[in-house]
C-alpha cells in the first residue's frame, strides 16, 4: 500500500513540472546560441451587417406621392370632388422622401460575403398591396451594392467586395438611396418591412 502511494505521488510530480524550454549552448568562436518559439492563434469568424445611423433602432423610409396637375386655366382648388378643367395632359406624381439615404456597413473575416434582401411583410393598406419591386435601392459605392428587392419571399443575393487578406477580409460602407416608382397606385398608407441578411461561408 505503500508502494502504490509512492508511485502516485511521483505522477503528480511529473504532472505539475513546467513545459521545457529549447535550448542550446555554443561554446566555440564566434559564439552563437539560438532557440525557438512556436505561436499558435485562433482567430473566430465573425459578420457584421448595419443599416441606418449606429444605435438607431429599426430605420422608417417614407414617401408620400401627391398627384400633379398639369397647368390649366383654372387653378386647382382644394376639396374632394371638385372638378377642374385643364390641357388634357395625364396627371403625375410629385414624390416626396423623408430617410431615403441610410448608412450601410458591413465587416467581417469569414470570406466572400453576399447580401440577400428578402420581404417580410408586403407593403398593404388593408384592402391594396404594392409589389415591394416598386422600391428601388441605389449604392453610392460599387463595393457594397444593394441587392434588388423582390417582389415578395427571397430576393437575389449581391457580392460585396472583399478588402484585405485575398478578399477574405471584408470592410465595406456606403450610402443606398431609396426610391418609389409605382406607376398610379391606389390611394391609401401602405406599410412593409423588408430584412437584409448577410452570408458568407
Amino acid at each position: 500500500m505503500s508502494r502504490r502511494a509512492f508511485v502516485l505521488g511521483l505522477a503528480a510530480s511529473a504532472l505539475a513540472l513546467p513545459a521545457r524550454a529549447e535550448e542550446t549552448t555554443d561554446n566555440t568562436s564566434p559564439y552563437a546560441a539560438t532557440a525557438r518559439l512556436d505561436f499558435t492563434i485562433r482567430i473566430d469568424k465573425f459578420i457584421y451587417l448595419r443599416i441606418g445611423p449606429t444605435g438607431a433602432t429599426v430605420p422608417t423610409v417614407g414617401f408620400t406621392l401627391t398627384p400633379s396637375i398639369p397647368s390649366a386655366p383654372t387653378t386647382p382648388a382644394n376639396g374632394a370632388g371638385i372638378a377642374v378643367p385643364w390641357n388634357g395632359g395625364a396627371p403625375g406624381w410629385t414624390v416626396a422622401a423623408s430617410n431615403a439615404v441610410l448608412p450601410v456597413e458591413v465587416r467581417s473575416n469569414a470570406g466572400t460575403v453576399t447580401l440577400r434582401a428578402s420581404v417580410a411583410a408586403p407593403l398593404s393598406n388593408g384592402s391594396a398591396t404594392l409589389p415591394m419591386t416598386a422600391v428601388t435601392i441605389s449604392s453610392d459605392n460599387a463595393g457594397l451594392p444593394a441587392p434588388p428587392l423582390p417582389a415578395s419571399g427571397s430576393g437575389t443575393a449581391v457580392n460585396v467586395a472583399g478588402t484585405a487578406f485575398g478578399n477574405l477580409v471584408t470592410q465595406q460602407s456606403a450610402n443606398w438611396s431609396f426610391a418609389f416608382a409605382a406607376a398610379n397606385p391606389p390611394a391609401g398608407q401602405y406599410s412593409g418591412q423588408v430584412g437584409f441578411t448577410a452570408s458568407a461561408p
